[in-house]
């Protein structure tokens, strides 16, 4: 995998545009597909609702955002009534996000939001734009990035260092279990999964994931018995590898 782009790749004089073509053409030439291994990564036509590239051999899809400076929390997109319907879809898309240096014409970071953490409860509804706008009344959104758990943030490239592609398929297939998910139980999944690992240690203890008590039963307020719920997570996480269970009380956080 080369990180520097090739400035021959375009020929426009917006700024803009020329880092738009160079990102999507150096996805389509060095990235691989985290689901399957496959190098080769084809692109959809222009203007493709939410979707800019396509796995030939899984056909898994994904969309391209890139940008200069590293993504923050928030990540402005595009209207949002497409982008819902769109993830809303049995193929919603991956996220792929990629930080590049203007300077060295090069990717700096690139990392992979699997799709069943790119779900419609990370989707933020802007205001509509002003009646005095050239687009008056058009609605976009923002991409939460940071409701998403750590392990759902895969990086190919961090700090200008490429991974190992062995390390990123198996970080893939880690989350992999979630896909099965209906929506209800994969929202508790991914924020009892945002409660663990904000505690920010591999061993942690029952005690320490009740302290999100308060945190989760406001963001379920229909549910009553959040600890026994918590508790439900857990085993669930267990059970499918996400983290081990030590003794009573007792867990830790699976590498």
């Amino acid at each position: 995998m080369k990180l520097r782009f090739e400035e021959s790749q375009s020929a426009y004089t917006s700024g803009s545009q020329s880092a738009r073509a160079w990102t999507e053409a150096w996805v389509k030439a060095w990235a691989y597909c985290p689901h399957c291994g496959n190098a080769t990564m084809s692109q959809f036509p222009n203007n493709s609702p939410v979707a800019d590239f396509l796995c030939g051999s899984c056909s898994e899809e994904f969309e391209l955002k890139s940008q200069k400076g590293k993504f923050g929390p928030k990540v402005a997109d595009g209207a949002y009534k497409t982008k819902c319907e769109r993830l809303d879809a049995s193929n919603n898309p991956n996220l792929l996000l990629m930080n590049y240096d203007l300077k060295t014409l090069a990717v700096v970071n690139l990392l992979i939001v699997p799709k069943h953490f790119f779900v419609r409860d990370i989707i933020e509804k802007r205001k509509p734009l002003a009646a005095t706008a050239r687009r008056a009344g058009w609605v976009g959104s923002n991409i939460l990035l940071g409701k998403v758990p750590e392990s759902g943030k895969i990086h190919i490239v961090r700090n200008g260092v490429i991974r190992d592609k062995e390390l990123v398929l198996a970080e893939w297939q880690k989350t992999l279990f979630l896909r099965g998910e209906s929506q209800e139980s994969r929202g508790w999944l991914l924020d009892v999964m945002k409660c663990v690992e904000s505690i920010g240690k591999r061993d942690f203890t029952l005690d320490e994931v009740y302290a999100f008590e308060r945190h989760l039963g406001d963001l379920y307020p229909g549910n009553q018995n959040v600890r026994p719920k918590i508790r439900q997570q857990l085993q669930y996480l267990r059970d499918r590898g996400f983290i081990e269970f030590l003794a009573r009380g007792n867990y830790r956080l699976k590498s």
